[in-house]
């Protein structure tokens, strides 16, 4: 890309950025803070499922709500790798090999992220949830159940870290929707060590990614921040709860909760459709 394209692009992101910072904003973004540090310890996501509507709902394009969110998931993601370490329910081992392929996927992912239409982008959301919806329903983790390294379990948790990373960069996600019940359904993990590897994996793409989102003027850094901080102080209680219920009750929570959301983004992507 030329000198002058960049230009361009950036241009376009400083003229899209329009953030409602309002104190009824801020507050919202406080509030989807608590929320997402409650989701993120429960069910081991970094919370970009909430993180990337709400913004858009405050004003950001999907492209800029998308960059901002992978912000915003690197304190959650730390929080959340603390509190289910201190339980001993981390891989990583898992977590450093699905990183390894989320670090190429999520430049990948950023690279798109800044050239598809937001149409694109918003039914590759709806896409996105449909697949994790359908493999919640038909699986259910064990609790007792640990990843097996193997030579072939190895170069397969790297390859699926490569397309996590994709959707995670593309969908400003941290890839935790995919990876925990990835991890459970193809590599044998618990449910608790699902969430948990997951969380340590995706904190350095996030990373990553950001920089490369912030490289392209895409990152609304104060409303990051406020949500990544919030939902941090938040998460180890959203752990508690993820322990106290059993993965029955568990699975079953991040189905609707899933639903609830496949629904909102549908409709927003239909009516974008009609326009």
């Amino acid at each position: 890309m030329t000198q002058e394209n960049e230009e361009t692009l950036s241009t376009m992101a400083a003229d899209e950025n329009r953030l409602d910072e309002s104190p009824r904003g801020v507050a919202i973004l406080v509030a989807v803070g608590v929320v997402v540090g409650i989701l993120s310890g429960l069910f081991g996501i970094g919370g970009g499922t909430v993180i990337v509507p709400a913004l858009v709902w405050l004003g950001l394009t999907q492209r800029h709500a998308a960059a901002t969110s992978m912000l915003a998931i690197v304190p959650t993601s730390i929080s959340g790798v603390i509190s289910y370490a201190v339980n001993g329910n981390v891989d990583w081992i898992a977590a450093l090999l699905v990183f390894l392929g989320m670090f190429v996927g999520g430049q990948v992912g950023s690279w798109l992220l800044a050239r598809l239409s937001e149409l694109v982008l918003r039914w590759a959301f709806v896409a996105f949830l449909v697949f994790v919806i359908a493999n919640q329903l038909v699986f259910v983790p064990s609790r007792d159940s640990q990843i097996v390294l193997t030579p072939f379990t190895g170069v397969g948790l790297v390859v699926f870290g490569v397309v996590a990373g994709i959707l995670a960069g593309l969908l400003g996600i941290g890839g935790g929707a995919i990876c925990v019940p990835a991890l459970s359904i193809l590599f044998g993990a618990s449910d608790l060590i699902a969430r948990g590897t997951s969380l340590l994996a995706m904190f350095p793409n996030a990373i990553t990614t950001t920089v490369a989102n912030v490289k392209r003027r895409m990152v609304h850094v104060k409303a990051a921040l406020i949500i990544g901080i919030i939902a941090a102080c938040i998460t180890p209680f959203g752990t508690w709860l993820a322990g106290a219920v059993s993965p029955r009750v568990g699975s079953i929570l991040f189905t609707l909760y899933l639903a609830a959301l496949l629904i909102r983004s549908l409709w927003v992507a239909i009516k974008a459709t009609r326009r």
